[in-house]
């Protein structure tokens, strides 16, 4: 009776084992899939609030609150301007405007790297995104592509 127990908890232990390490071959890929989803989120919402604030600095210089030089776009010179402010020209006291706090990071760019967004300026063409003299746009520079079928670099 006790050859029989034993006999019957090993195959019961080997069905066990099959069924866990068919759920781990299902649940691995469902788990990359929700790490990515919550990158692209991230990268999203880094995209949204850069972008806001780059349009923030723009009309504060169409409204005369920003000096401009002769010829200047009116958007930022880089995105560090964002984060450390620009004197208000309005203001009696010339108090800095800010428009960032911090500058998010790129949840696909690799921690190393320093500047983790790729720039286009004001004068670059669209279909060719380049750097110039300011920031008119940012962009990631990873070379995957989203669960959505489009490159992240054209987000």
């Amino acid at each position: 009776m006790r050859s029989l127990q034993r006999g019957f908890t090993l195959i019961e232990l080997m069905i066990t084992l099959a069924i866990l390490a068919t759920l781990a071959t299902v649940a691995t890929p469902m788990a990359q899939v929700a790490v990515q989803r919550e990158k692209e989120h991230e990268l999203r919402t880094a995209l949204i609030e850069i972008r806001e604030a780059i349009d923030a600095y723009k009309r504060a210089a169409d409204n005369g609150r920003i000096k401009l030089g002769l010829g200047e776009s009116g958007y930022p010179k880089k995105l560090e301007d964002l984060v450390n402010g620009v004197p208000d020209q309005r203001s009696p006291r010339k108090q800095n405007m800010y428009f960032l706090r911090r500058l998010p990071r790129d949840p696909f760019a690799p921690p190393e790297h320093a500047s983790s967004w790729g720039l286009r300026a004001y004068a670059s063409p669209p279909d060719s995104p380049a750097e110039g003299e300011d920031v008119f746009d940012v962009y990631s520079r990873s070379d995957k592509t989203g669960l959505n079928g489009v490159p992240l670099n054209q987000w």
